[in-house]
């Protein structure tokens, strides 16, 4: 083996969407794919008006109806940016254009993602909404190990529910498709300015609506550069949190002085 050349190992996803569609997409030839469905529970606030978000507090914020995780994926979760940044993961790892990745609003986290094929056929990957499924399966793979969880009750669940996404009510998900789109370094500045943009929040510094705002901020002043290496992405990533801390700091002063 040549040792002048970079060696890839292969990439098992474990967080459950991405791990969903890469089980459904086994066996199978990426080239017959026509677009991955990739489900979002909606997060708290999936049937609140915009004008009622305005309102929302961190600790509403941080009541996932369905998964319980860390403070900041779970704003995340509530914003709609999680999915916004599945996509672009999505995008990636399974090397698809931005448009064959549909987000699908879907309540009881049941299904945790499904794919499309050019004949038609719909494949979904179903289980109860539990990190250890796909934990374990990325960790056993190509095997599968014995767990001691329930098992999935459809004749308890009895209906799915899905809905679309509103980017009106939920800009960060548009946000993150518009930087998918872009590409280069703008989904490293979606992400940075994501981050400080979250951790404002959870400081009690901005409202929650205030999180998209300074992201959006953050974008337009960003000039998106191919990423020819990391050191790229680094850069843009130190540049929008430095500009999205100065955002922050505007916003206040615009709500104040209002």
């Amino acid at each position: 083996m040549r040792t002048d050349q970079p060696t890839w190992g292969r990439i098992i996803p474990v967080d459950s969407e991405h791990n969903a569609i890469f089980q459904a997409l086994h066996g199978h030839q990426r080239t017959a794919l026509r677009r991955i469905l990739l489900t979002a529970s909606g997060g708290p606030f999936r049937e609140w008006s915009r004008e009622a978000m305005r309102h929302v507090s961190i600790g509403q914020a941080l009541q996932h109806p369905n998964w319980k995780m860390g403070r900041k994926i779970t704003i995340d979760s509530a914003t709609m940016m999680n999915k916004g940044l599945e996509v672009i993961e999505a995008h990636h790892l399974f090397h698809v254009p931005v448009e064959q990745v549909q987000v699908v609003v879907h309540p009881q986290s049941i299904i945790h993602s499904m794919v499309e094929f050019y004949d038609g056929s719909v494949l979904a990957q179903l289980g109860i909404p539990d990190m250890r499924i796909p934990i374990s399966y990325a960790l056993a793979y190509p095997e599968r190990l014995p767990n001691a969880l329930p098992s999935l009750d459809l004749f308890e669940v009895q209906t799915l529910h899905f809905y679309p996404p509103d980017p009106e009510r939920f800009p960060c998900l548009r946000l993150a498709f518009e930087a998918a789109q872009i590409g280069g370094t703008m989904p490293a500045v979606l992400n940075a300015a994501n981050e400080i943009a979250v951790q404002a929040f959870l400081d009690g510094v901005i409202p929650f609506l205030g999180i998209p705002s300074v992201i959006e901020a953050t974008m337009a002043q960003h000039t998106s550069v191919p990423l020819e290496d990391a050191s790229v992405a680094l850069q843009a990533d130190h540049w929008a949190r430095e500009y999205a801390k100065a955002a922050v700091k505007e916003f206040v002063l615009s709500k104040t002085s209002s």
